[in-house]
């Protein structure tokens, strides 16, 4: 708890007020990577990979942006920086940890960008929803990575609309998750996405006792990889239940 709290403390002077609220969870996830280190390292390595090899043949490298750049633990930041002119962090919050690894490391390029980028208000007010429209403002831009954010954008509009007693849940989250798809597939550059798109929660004996589709209903486009993340292995839900995920990668 002592290093949570001082995450958090560390975090929220250089965050802007309208992001603060979600400093608490982006420490939580935080934690949970910490934990499960083990578990996850396979699906990083797999990300890092991808992104990598979407990279080489690039004759363009000036500016790269990563949406949902989070603890950058599935981005290989290192070789980012060193194959790009700039690279462009966006997230709701960037934490103290990670903007100081980046700093000791000598990452001058890199760039920091809070945003919202689920389209949620503009969705429950029934309007056209372009998260990603900010990007034809970006000067030079030859490469954009969405880090397996796209899954949470749904998640997190779920919760809220439920919370909120809202009768067009469906609609709505099928139209975030379009939104961001159409988005990337607009661009006129290279683009990698990288998403989990269901989960299952089984036992030890194999039963499957919970699952969900992450893309509420969406068809994802056909990847070029796939695998399976352990978010939580045994003992981080509880003693004899893990939950997997089906990862792809386009």
């Amino acid at each position: 708890m002592i290093l949570e709290a001082l995450q958090y403390a560390a975090t929220a002077p250089v965050t802007p007020s309208a992001f603060c609220p979600y400093i608490r969870s982006s420490v939580s996830l935080w934690s949970r990577a910490n934990r499960c280190a083990r578990a996850w390292a396979e699906h990083e390595d797999n990300c890092q990979s991808f992104i990598r090899d979407r990279v080489e043949g690039m004759k363009q490298r000036r500016t790269c942006v990563v949406l949902g750049s989070g603890l950058l633990r599935d981005v290989p930041a290192g070789y980012l920086s060193q194959q790009f002119d700039t690279v462009v962090l966006v997230d709701l919050v960037h934490l103290a940890s990670v903007r100081l690894s980046l700093g000791v490391r000598g990452m001058r390029n890199m760039r920091f960008i809070w945003r919202d980028l689920s389209g949620y208000d503009d969705a429950v007010a029934g309007k056209a929803t372009e998260p990603l429209g900010f990007l034809r403002q970006v000067p030079y831009l030859d490469l954009v990575i969405s880090a397996n954010i796209l899954s949470q954008i749904g998640i997190a509009a779920k919760h809220r609309l439920e919370a909120e007693g809202n009768a067009r849940q469906d609609e709505i989250l099928q139209a975030l998750v379009r939104a961001h798809l159409d988005g990337l597939a607009a661009l006129p550059c290279k683009t990698a996405l990288l998403t989990d798109v269901s989960y299952k929660v089984a036992d030890r004996d194999g039963k499957v006792t919970e699952e969900a589709d992450l893309l509420c209903g969406v068809k994802a486009p056909a990847a070029q990889r796939r695998w399976t993340w352990t978010v939580a292995p045994y003992g981080e839900l509880g003693p004899n239940h893990q939950a997997v995920h089906e990862v792809i990668a386009i």
